[in-house]
């Protein structure tokens, strides 16, 4: 799947007048740079995995995401993050490429990769998926989602609810029907992790831009104007999950409309 594909009205010719897009989030010919993250939060003493990517093994109809075979676990690992010492995993939202790594393929079955965390789902977004028709993308509620209930590892949750003192869910519907995203707050800092409420940092300036992958345009449209007002010129820091290095910043006034910086 191309970054393009996630915002089609960011053409070369729209995304001309953003100069700061470039190096980082636009190429010099106009294309997207997209990237997929998953985020390590430690808190009170827990360590905290918010998104899962794509995982390994997978069947994916997108050629970049199928039967991949990465180096995720030994990633974290050396972040401090061995996969048996997971307390909690929390998923933004029910799509392919933020469940992947929920499970792991062991003796042909898909086990949880975090043997020891509770995993964090919004209710909402589970009852959506688990009663959704499979998708062209597959069958990831088979293979990522469904296993780790079956473990008795799945929590479903309300869309403030807390995982510390400083880390909680923040309603942010649209993208999908129960979206969410990660608001911390620490030691006097705050931070917001997006989830897909925001693809890609053009859409902080163009916010009218939606993503055909959003479930309800409209209220992803509400959201995402809501989200700029609420942290457009604030002392937040903003992780973008899927934006490029750098994938944080301040949402700053750029003219009559919004940039990253």
């Amino acid at each position: 799947m191309t970054a393009a594909a996630l915002v089609p009205e960011a053409t070369p010719a729209n995304l001309a007048p953003l100069g700061w897009l470039r190096p980082h989030y636009v190429t010099d010919s106009g294309q997207l740079i997209s990237s997929i993250h998953s985020l390590l939060v430690e808190s009170r003493g827990q360590r905290i995995v918010i998104d899962t990517c794509l995982g390994n093994d997978k069947s994916r109809i997108v050629p970049q995401w199928n039967q991949r075979q990465g180096h995720f676990l030994e990633d974290i690992a050396s972040a401090g993050f061995p996969r048996e010492r997971v307390d909690f995993v929390v998923c933004t939202h029910l799509h392919p490429d933020h469940v992947g790594w929920n499970t792991m393929l062991v003796n042909d079955h898909w086990v949880p990769t975090f043997p020891a965390a509770r995993y964090i789902f919004s209710a909402k977004d589970w009852e959506w998926l688990d009663k959704a028709p499979v998708t062209p993308l597959g069958d990831y509620a088979g293979d990522s989602v469904r296993p780790v209930f079956d473990a008795g590892q799945g929590e479903c949750v309300a869309p403030d609810f807390r995982v510390t003192d400083e880390v909680w869910l923040e309603s942010t519907p649209g993208h999908s029907p129960g979206h969410v995203s990660i608001r911390i707050a620490s030691r006097g800092e705050h931070a917001v992790i997006t989830g897909d409420l925001i693809h890609h940092p053009c859409q902080l300036a163009r916010p009218r831009w939606s993503s055909p992958f959003d479930f309800d345009k409209a209220a992803a449209l509400k959201t995402r104007l809501d989200f700029l007002q609420r942290y457009g010129d604030q002392p937040v820091l903003v992780f973008g999950s899927h934006f490029a290095t750098p994938s944080a910043g301040r949402i700053v006034r750029d003219g009559d409309a919004w940039r990253l910086a």
